[in-house]
């Protein structure tokens, strides 16, 4: 139980760098979308 906190801290700052990295590219990729031409976009 000496390295609970260690490991916690680990976890916590692990999983928010993911987290911030996943929202950065949601952020970037629908910024990038609006400048594809709509006949362009096979997603739509």
């Amino acid at each position: 139980m000496d390295n609970a906190g260690f490991i916690i801290t680990s976890y916590v700052i692990t999983f928010g760098a993911v987290g911030a990295y996943a929202i950065g590219i949601i952020r970037r990729s629908r910024k990038s979308s609006r400048d594809v031409p709509r006949d362009q976009r096979p997603w739509s």
